[in-house]
């Protein structure tokens, strides 16, 4: 499509908007009256004609003000730009967005420019927003599907030219040529020689221009965009000069931000102070999805809390009045992105336990940095049971409440065994907020292995969802609770590395 077409349709998508707002407008009104939330100016009785009529002759200037508001805000959401590339939730969402703050002020406006009719503020706002965006989201896929169509029948194509012959360059090319609905067709590539180059065109792939020749290119054939995909050592030569070319010739220019080719983190752009910003980011927690797990976290540890409060009063008492020292055992342990903070449990050893730890040492069965034995002779009376039922952990609910802690996640590490890792993958772990229980607890707790356990830990990391963490709640229960009612604990696994910092952790005191 050219220039004049597009500004042709993104006209005739404003007049779209500007006459579902109206429609929706004159339906709120009428809605209202019908139901008594508007003055007895308007009777329950009207019409919608009656409606709009009395808006275009009594009311020009208040309306106007409403059609400016709706297109203003609409308009801040990118959605009379080309967005073929978008997937269609994404425009949903910007006209969502947009609606839920032009509706909003549609309803102040409403309210302060016609007093006589006494509008409910808040059952306008809801009944135009229906209205409106609702009606305006399928109007969007309802264009946006008669375009796919035309594009698949050969109308409205755009001639694409990518700049990079790399593996980065050709998966893009692939994508592009296997969604036909996007109405994009790769002309060919750009790029100078360099010792990959005779693969490429063993390949099949077509090389357009150098990167000397492009402006000649650019000026003698037809290209609606370039896209470059070049490698960040090349790019960071050539890019300036490329927009420049592609600006004094009208040319679109897009840049693929995977440039570092990152194997786990995920890239978003943002803007700050007018600067785009690439930004690569290796966990799933963001937006709305962190905020549900925070707010679980929330919830459920204050529920607990309450709930369980005579049962840790009881433990409490037992743990006091069965050895010496203080009931909790309270201990350094790193957070997210190493923030150290105080985890707190019930104590299950003598209260010397840490200065007694160098006495048997010797008798470690297991290798890396941390230390556990089977029979720990520390242990107190009580201390044995509650690390076998795993009551000793319920006062971590309390750094849960807190924000210290989740409910799910990988478990936090003292900072002796974090000193004593030997592999920085493994310190991924605390790019996320630490939990309780996570997928090594609901995979064999204690029988598993150390790098096994690392490797679930990652596992989370790199597959979590809000989803995830529910079901690994569910499936802790019976994790924890069978083997206090059936007597079948978790198998020890002598000479491997299981979880330092579980209550069976005995180097710690806890």
């Amino acid at each position: 499509m050219n220039d004049i077409r597009r500004q042709l349709l993104n006209e005739a998508l404003k007049l779209i908007d500007l006459a579902i707002m109206l429609m929706a407008f004159g339906l709120s009104l009428w809605v209202l009256a019908r139901h008594g939330a508007v003055a007895d100016v308007l009777p329950a009785g009207l019409r919608l004609i009656d409606v709009v009529h009395w808006i275009k002759i009594d009311n020009v200037a208040a309306m106007l003000a409403l059609v400016f508001v709706w297109h203003l805000a609409l308009s801040a959401r990118g959605l009379y730009n080309s967005d073929r590339m978008d997937a269609p939730l994404s425009d949903a969402l910007r006209v969502f967005r947009g609606g839920v703050f032009a509706s909003l002020v549609m309803a102040l406006i409403a309210v302060g420019a016609f007093p006589k009719l006494q509008i409910e503020p808040l059952r306008f706002f809801i009944t135009f927003f229906i209205f409106a965006t609702g009606t305006t989201v399928v109007a969007r896929l309802l264009i946006r599907l008669l375009l796919e169509r035309a594009r698949l029948r050969g109308r409205n194509l755009r001639s694409v030219l990518v700049v990079g012959t790399n593996s980065r360059a050709l998966a893009f090319a692939e994508t592009i040529s296997n969604r036909p609905d996007l109405g994009y067709y790769i002309d060919g590539f750009v790029d100078d020689e360099w010792e990959g180059i005779s693969g490429f065109r063993q390949g099949g792939g077509r090389l357009r221009a150098s990167l000397s020749t492009l402006g000649s290119y650019l000026a003698d054939h037809v290209v609606d965009e370039v896209v470059v995909a070049l490698p960040v050592s090349r790019a960071y030569l050539h890019s300036k000069r490329i927009v420049s070319l592609c600006q004094e010739q009208g040319v679109a220019v897009r840049f693929i931000s995977q440039i570092f080719d990152p194997r786990l983190a995920k890239g978003k752009l943002d803007v700050f102070e007018g600067e785009p910003m690439i930004t690569l980011q290796a966990t799933g927690e963001v937006g709305f999805s962190k905020l549900a797990k925070r707010l679980l976290d929330l919830s459920v540890s204050a529920v607990l809390l309450l709930l369980l409060a005579p049962l840790l009063a009881v433990v409490a008492l037992a743990v006091k009045w069965t050895s010496r020292g203080p009931v909790f055992f309270v201990q350094e342990r790193l957070g997210v992105n190493k923030r150290k903070f105080r985890l707190v449990k019930f104590r299950t050893m003598v209260q010397d336990a840490e200065a007694k730890l160098a006495e048997i040492e010797h008798l470690n069965e297991v290798g890396g940095p941390v230390f556990k034995i089977e029979h720990d002779p520390r242990l107190t009376r009580i201390g044995a049971f509650l690390r076998h039922s795993s009551i000793d952990e319920l006062p971590q609910l309390w750094n849960v409440f807190r924000g210290n802690m989740s409910l799910v996640g990988p478990r936090p590490l003292p900072v002796r065994d974090y000193a004593g890792f030997d592999d920085d993958a493994h310190r991924r772990r605390l790019s996320v907020k630490p939990g309780i229980t996570c997928l090594w607890q609901v995979a064999g707790r204690n029988s598993i292995p150390f790098e096994q356990w690392m490797r679930l830990d990652l596992e989370y990391i790199d597959q979590w969802s809000f989803w995830l963490d529910v079901k690994i709640l569910l499936q802790t229960i019976p994790v924890v609770f069978g083997p206090l009612f059936f007597g079948r604990p978790g198998e020890f696994v002598k000479g491997q590395q299981n979880d330092p910092t579980t209550a069976s952790n005995p180097s710690h005191g806890g």
